[in-house]
């Protein structure tokens, strides 16, 4: 059986090229569908890649540190029968495992190989897997931030992570009784970023973005104050005896309506891929994210449709938390099928998105607001959202589109069944 070659992911459509900052794994590792096998750095940040099916880590073919465009070949993948022909024991990780993450991966990434090696690869590590720490050492962002948490410098640590790398387990090793942490100087003690974002470089990320979206996409857009009344006391009630980590943000229900309602409109549920339309049966909400400094991203909370209001508020928390000190992973990134933008308090009416190609459609909120509203016969002040959505003419029309959002301002009136 031949094997694959994995290659630099395309994590969305302003992303030209991505920078290895390090492997998580070493050749004749085991890997398994959905465990991260690198972090690359983009405009967006440090995004922990994952592979698409199960495998062992062949020969990397590009080192720490290389900037490489889209679909440029980075390592080797080999079929889990090299490891029953090696023998024994082969396959075994002799560092600490790093944690798996999500199922899937960005579109493209592998393609086969015809049994042939291609490429040259950075040299082996030494037999015992070490390599001594200097400065400008290569550690694995999570023990970067655990590192400057603790006051640990780096520089005086032994790396036993994929070429030298430190890794958690080093951490842990220097924290046990008898070994001694070095002090922390003020600079040790501020959390390190995490690949150093450049936020510059991502405005014009997205600039270019959204140039091409609206320069290739043909958007109309609609727009629909939903009475947000019987949801509002809804919240409050739900909220009223829970402590802050427990309770809901309207924008929870926002995702879940946006997300329950798809299904019956799958012309805005998918991808367009070089003028065609591919529905996708999973509703994977983007949620865009506003990023500390400038700057903006949308993860997806995957499977949005079946997961109840508790775990879409959990899944949210989780995505805003690795946005802004990083990891989020490439499968975030990537699969968005549909986008929900809100400004939450920012004052805003209406909200009119762009869409985020090969999306076609986003879903915005402006802030909920206390207004005038007929209720039989009477005006009342209620309180009220105004939902939009923003899309692609060439896959669904202003028809279909006012229907998603009188469905979806239906879906918001009845908060308990979210």
């Amino acid at each position: 059986m031949s094997g694959t070659v994995f290659r630099m992911p395309s994590l969305g459509s302003d992303m030209e090229a991505g920078t290895l900052i390090e492997w998580t794994h070493r050749p004749g590792e085991r890997l398994h569908k959905g465990d991260t096998i690198a972090v690359v750095e983009t405009q967006k940040g440090a995004i922990e890649v994952e592979v698409f099916h199960d495998a062992v880590m062949g020969r990397p073919l590009i080192e720490p540190g290389e900037t490489v465009p889209v679909g440029t070949a980075m390592a080797e993948l080999e079929p889990l029968e090299a490891i029953a022909e090696q023998g024994p024991g082969a396959g075994r990780a002799e560092g600490p495992a790093p944690a798996a993450g999500s199922s899937g991966a960005a579109p493209g990434a592998y393609e086969r190989l015809g049994g042939t090696a291609r490429g040259t690869g950075p040299a082996e590590t030494s037999a015992q897997g070490r390599t001594p720490a200097a400065p400008g050492v290569r550690a694995s962002p999570a023990a970067r931030r655990l590192a400057a948490e603790r006051g640990i410098a780096l520089a005086e640590l032994t790396g036993s992570g994929p070429y030298g790398a430190i890794v958690l387990g080093d951490l842990a090793a220097a924290a046990k009784p008898g070994a001694r942490a070095p002090a922390a100087t003020p600079a040790q003690a501020r959390p390190a970023p995490r690949g150093g974002l450049d936020l510059a470089a991502m405005r014009q990320a997205i600039a270019a973005a959204m140039s091409r979206s609206k320069r290739e996409i043909p958007h109309y857009y609609l727009s629909q104050d939903i009475d947000l009344t019987v949801a509002t006391e809804w919240l409050g009630a739900r909220n009223a005896d829970l402590p802050p980590a427990k309770r809901l943000l309207m924008g929870v229900l926002f995702i879940k309506a946006v997300a329950i309602t798809l299904p019956r409109f799958p012309e805005l549920n998918g991808f367009d891929r070089d003028g065609r339309f591919e529905p996708s049966e999973a509703v994977h909400v983007g949620s865009a994210t506003a990023i500390r400094g400038g700057g903006l991203i949308a993860p997806a909370i995957h499977d949005a449709d079946r997961l109840d209001l508790a775990t879409v508020m959990n899944r949210l928390r989780d995505l805003v938390s690795r946005v802004r000190s990083g990891g989020l992973r490439a499968s975030e990134l990537s699969d968005p099928t549909v986008t929900v933008s809100s400004l939450g308090d920012r004052g805003v009416d209406r909200l009119y998105g762009i869409i985020y190609p090969p999306q076609v459609a986003i879903v915005g909120f402006g802030t909920p607001r206390l207004g005038p509203w007929v209720v039989e016969g009477g005006i009342v002040p209620r309180t009220l959202v105004t939902a939009t959505l923003a899309a692609d003419h060439r896959h669904s029309d202003g028809h279909r589109g006012a229907l998603f959002l009188a469905a979806l301002a239906q879906r918001l009136q009845e908060p308990d069944m979210l």
